[in-house]
């Protein structure tokens, strides 16, 4: 039995808070990424106490690390998907990751909104 205090990761349903957080802001830094987004239904999200983390899903063994996101116009998607899983490695380390682009915005709503 794991004590409260020992981070522990169960597949799909949560991953340490700092893990998850730092995976997004990784992802967010992303000079293409507008934002995160929950994915189909959304469906790629953390669970966190008192809250859920939207865009980011820390897979346990064996389960890849799933990110969606919001991406600005211009920059092929295979080489920003590319890109994005590693960041994410290297916040994590050698795991497989799954890049969803939820949508992706022109530079002058990426301005406005």
């Amino acid at each position: 039995m794991t004590s409260p205090d020992t981070p522990s990761a169960q597949p799909g349903t949560s991953a340490p808070r700092e893990t998850a957080e730092a995976v997004a802001a990784a992802v967010l830094a992303h000079p293409e990424v507008e934002r995160l987004d929950g994915g189909p239904f959304g469906a790629v999200a953390s669970y966190l106490p008192g809250r859920r983390l939207l865009g980011v899903r820390v897979g346990g063994p064996g389960e890849p690390t799933e990110v969606a996101v919001v991406v600005r116009f211009g920059t092929p998607l295979p080489a920003l998907a590319d890109e994005v899983a590693a960041r994410v490695r290297a916040v994590l380390g050698p795991v497989p990751v799954d890049v969803t682009f939820a949508d992706v915005v022109l530079p002058a709503a990426a301005e406005a909104g």
